[in-house]
């Protein structure tokens, strides 16, 4: 049993304090109650005490939130624990412990989205894929789940998220849905919910929602007849604006529209007549080359290079989606600029002998084993030059 120091008043701790007197100070009143000055302020109570076979020092807390009457108080609550056999750090660890758990316990779905969108955006390939899960966790369930516990969701919470969209969007909502679920998922694994994910598609919300395809046919592409080709080309190249330039090259190259409006100089090589797309501005995630014909340069070469997007805008940033897309409608066809890619297809397969995985090369589709295996080996970058040029020609067939 420590001695009974000397009761010191708060005027004599004050002055302790004041004149910055270094060390460790009985306080008295409570043994082992001891007032520790480090600097002026770094100023806290310890209490030094036998617990079980350990002489500890416990710190029970600041000078300038705890005074001298509820510092002896405190210490001496201590010391009835200790005497009652009960380690009164041990009990503070495990209560922080405790609390932490509950902390995570409470998780909300956004906090646990953001890490599902560190997870997935480590496996995609491309940064646009974590921009569009981002995108639409943000707009679609943040609203009704953002705040809400992890482990309180119920399936007519995800039934409420998904019911506005349902039919009107309803691919987005099926990816919505795979979403929540795998966020949900990753709940479960870390312990945050033990009860079955409510956004499970199968014997669950397909008992409150109709099936995807029942009520959204997929709806494809509106493409322009391959015999039209020549005769709309030769209305097209006569529009002197960006937005049908733009076009003009996206069906000679077979490209896509966002690839073609964020088309850069430096992603052309003229000499070579190649342009090169990276890997993070492709759909699929792999760098994809495209030779250009002898038309594909002339349109180049009557572009002004003081800019960096092939096609800009009056602003010098790149077009927009609908720049593009009014083209057809100005021309007075009922067609959409993505739809010339399903034109360029019907043409290689009607109108020539090159092998499928040619033509799908060509518009960047690695899907089967065949392209798959050309693209490893060598792009059929020869193959597909020649392609092209036999393209071009039929895309200004009007002029033989």
């Amino acid at each position: 049993m420590p001695r009974v120091a000397k009761q010191l008043s708060v005027k004599e701790i004050d002055k302790l304090i004041r004149d910055v007197t270094l060390g460790k100070h009985a306080v008295g009143g409570v043994p082992g109650l001891l007032l520790q000055i480090k600097s002026e302020h770094a100023v806290s109570w310890v209490l030094r005490a036998q617990v079980g076979n350990k002489r500890k020092e416990i710190g029970l807390g600041s000078y300038s939130t705890l005074k001298l009457k509820a510092a002896k108080e405190k210490a001496l609550d201590f010391r009835q624990q200790i005497e009652n056999g009960i380690d009164p750090v041990n009990t503070r660890k495990v209560a922080k412990s405790k609390l932490i758990a509950e902390q995570e316990s409470f998780k909300t779905f956004e906090e646990l989205a953001q890490e599902f969108i560190e997870k997935k955006s480590k496996e995609y390939k491309t940064a646009k894929q974590t921009q569009k899960l981002e995108s639409m966790l943000k707009n679609y369930a943040y609203p009704h789940l953002g705040k809400m516990s992890v482990k309180d969701i119920q399936i007519v919470h995800i039934e409420n998220t998904l019911t506005p969209i349902w039919e009107t969007k309803t691919e987005t909502a099926t990816r919505l849905r795979i979403y929540i679920e795998g966020i949900l998922t990753l709940a479960i694994v870390k312990g945050l919910r033990h009860e079955l994910n409510p956004a499970r598609w199968k014997g669950n919300l397909d008992q409150v929602l109709a099936k995807p395809e029942k009520v959204n046919k997929v709806q494809n592409y509106k493409a322009l007849p391959v015999d039209e080709l020549p005769s709309f080309m030769k209305e097209l190249v006569q529009q002197d604006w960006m937005g049908a330039k733009a076009l003009t090259f996206a069906i000679l190259t077979a490209a896509r529209s966002g690839e073609v409006r964020a088309a850069k100089w430096d992603e052309i090589n003229l000499e070579e007549k190649l342009w090169t797309l990276p890997e993070e501005r492709m759909k699929g995630g792999k760098k994809h080359i495209v030779p250009l014909s002898e038309q594909a340069i002339e349109l180049l070469n009557s572009l002004d290079r003081n800019y960096k997007y092939l096609f800009p805008n009056t602003k010098g940033n790149a077009l927009t989606d609908a720049t593009i897309s009014k083209v057809p409608k100005r021309l007075d066809r009922d067609v959409t600029a993505h739809g010339f890619r399903s034109t360029f297809k019907d043409w290689a397969r009607i109108h020539t002998d090159y092998a499928d995985e040619v033509s799908e090369l060509a518009l960047a589709h690695v899907s089967s084993d065949a392209t798959r295996a050309a693209y490893a080996r060598d792009g059929l970058v020869d193959k597909r030059r020649a392609m092209m040029r036999d393209w071009a020609e039929y895309c200004f067939k009007y002029k033989q």
